[in-house]
């Protein structure tokens, strides 16, 4: 990989003064500051700072009341953006703002109220309609979303952002090789049109082409692109070039563009073994934004991958030790005494078994020496024994060792959860691939994996730990823990 130097950022003042003037600057202008803004993390700082200054400042129709509302939005507080942005007077450029803050709040309907007037206010229709499609598309309306698109398609092999807009449309809809070809006829009508660089590159990866991924991840992280002159995604979105986008502000609250095409690259360098590559894209990350935790954490798992040895042997090994865990007790020749006794006790694996304890076995009603010696008997043959996994210390078993990990216990979660695919959880590429080498397929299979075993993981470190258990406590669920 060739390096890639990042320019410095400018200062946010001369910006910060237009906003706040008698005079409300230039669409233009506006989306030149929110992308100063969120290039470094003492410029957004800076910038909070200002906006909390000139709160108590504006009067209600005054040209600082949509100033404030501005600030707020760029800030990505989007409910105090509303509110405010409520008050100021009449304009395109309240309407378009308050369209974009009620969408971030979920306001879709009152969202799209909001663009359509700011047509009758002079915006550009164009770029209107195609941002009250993207509102529907967000609503998961997607006939509404194709039939705003429909009407602007003699722009169609013309712009850039209608194809960009129709691409992301058809990716929500599953479509994903139409997605990918017309994210391409977008670049080729504007080459440095971000978002569809981004998605482009994430689609390449999710479909397994991670040599083109890594080249259009690339060119999002070239200099040119790095520069503050130059066009980067705002809070949320990356901005598009003046002809495509009319003028439109991007939204806020998700950080430039760069930084999630670096974290993404990072992690495929990762994968291929380049370290170097990895921290040098981590590096750039936090050189204007030092205090970004994902990266921060990125940064230890990639240094831990440094000196992580893979031992494939091990692995077999301990894959082969999973599926003996899960090995049904129905799949063994039982008296009907024991069969019934193991049942009522709830255990229906040899995990379970060597979860428990002789005496346990014994003490329970109609349970004796004679269906014992039938239970050592299943187990011994495997090098296994009762009470095994409760011991302190593992014992030797031939090649093999038991660990705590290798135990699976039955989940209890609605059917139709449990059998979700993991891909529909939308995990991060790295998160994703170390499953795929789990052969973790369902939610099911996740939530009986421990943190020790995804952990174990090769490349699988405590960002995408952290990242999969907030992802299963959302759906109420979580990771399997040993008692």
């Amino acid at each position: 990989m060739e390096p890639i130097t990042q320019t410095s950022a400018s200062s946010v003042e001369p910006l910060e003064t237009k906003l706040f003037a008698d005079q409300v600057p230039s669409m233009d202008d506006i989306q030149k500051l929110s992308e100063l803004v969120h290039s470094t993390e003492s410029n957004l700082l800076n910038f909070s700072q200002q906006v909390e200054a000139n709160l108590g400042k504006h009067t209600a129709g005054g040209p600082k009341t949509l100033a404030a509302g501005i600030g707020l939005y760029i800030l990505g507080r989007f409910a105090e953006a509303a509110q405010i942005l409520q008050k100021a007077a009449d304009r395109k450029e309240k309407h378009i703002y308050l369209g974009f803050a009620l969408r971030r709040l979920g306001k879709f309907d009152q969202a799209i109220e909001n663009l359509q007037k700011s047509l009758s206010l002079g915006a550009d229709t164009l770029s209107i309609t195609l941002q009250i499609a993207a509102t529907y598309r967000d609503a998961g309306n997607f006939n509404a979303a194709a039939k705003e698109l429909k009407s602007c398609a003699n722009f169609q092999n013309v712009s850039a952002e209608y194809h960009y807009q129709l691409a992301r449309l058809q990716e929500a809809q599953g479509l994903y090789e139409q997605a990918m070809d017309n994210y391409k006829i977008a670049l080729e009508l504007a080459p440095n049109h971000q978002r569809a660089l981004f998605h482009l590159a994430y689609r390449c990866d999710l479909s397994g082409h991670e040599d083109a991924a890594i080249e259009y991840y690339k060119q999002i992280a070239s200099p040119p692109l790095l520069s503050c002159e130059s066009k980067k995604e705002g809070p949320g979105k990356p901005a598009e070039g003046k002809a495509e986008q009319g003028g439109l502000p991007q939204q806020a609250g998700g950080g430039p563009v760069y930084v999630s095409a670096l974290l993404n690259l990072a992690v495929l360098y990762e994968d291929k073994g380049e370290f170097d590559n990895a921290c040098q894209c981590i590096d750039m990350v936090l050189q204007h934004h030092p205090n970004h935790q994902r990266a921060i954490l990125f940064k230890k798992d990639i240094e831990s991958s440094k000196t992580m040895f893979y031992d494939e042997e091990k692995e077999k090994k301990k894959t082969r030790k999973n599926q003996i865990m899960e090995t049904p007790i129905s799949d063994f020749e039982l008296s009907v005494r024991s069969r019934n006794c193991l049942k009522r006790m709830n255990i229906v694996t040899l995990g379970d078994l060597v979860r428990t304890t002789e005496a346990q076995l014994l003490s329970y009603k109609n349970f004796g020496e004679t269906s014992l010696r039938e239970i050592k008997a299943i187990l011994e043959p495997k090098g296994l024994r009762l009470g095994q996994a409760l011991e302190p210390a593992p014992d030797l078993v031939g090649a093999e060792t038991l660990d705590h990990s290798d135990l699976v216990e039955t989940e209890t979660e609605e059917e139709e959860i449990m059998n979700k695919l993991v891909d529909d959880l939308q995990l991060s590429v790295r998160a994703r691939k170390c499953l795929q080498r789990l052969n973790v397929r369902t939610i099911g299979d996740l939530t009986h994996k421990t943190e020790a075993e995804l952990l174990g993981c090769k490349n699988f470190g405590v960002t995408s730990l952290n990242e999969i258990k907030r992802t299963l406590n959302n759906l109420g669920l979580s990771l399997r823990s040993l008692d």
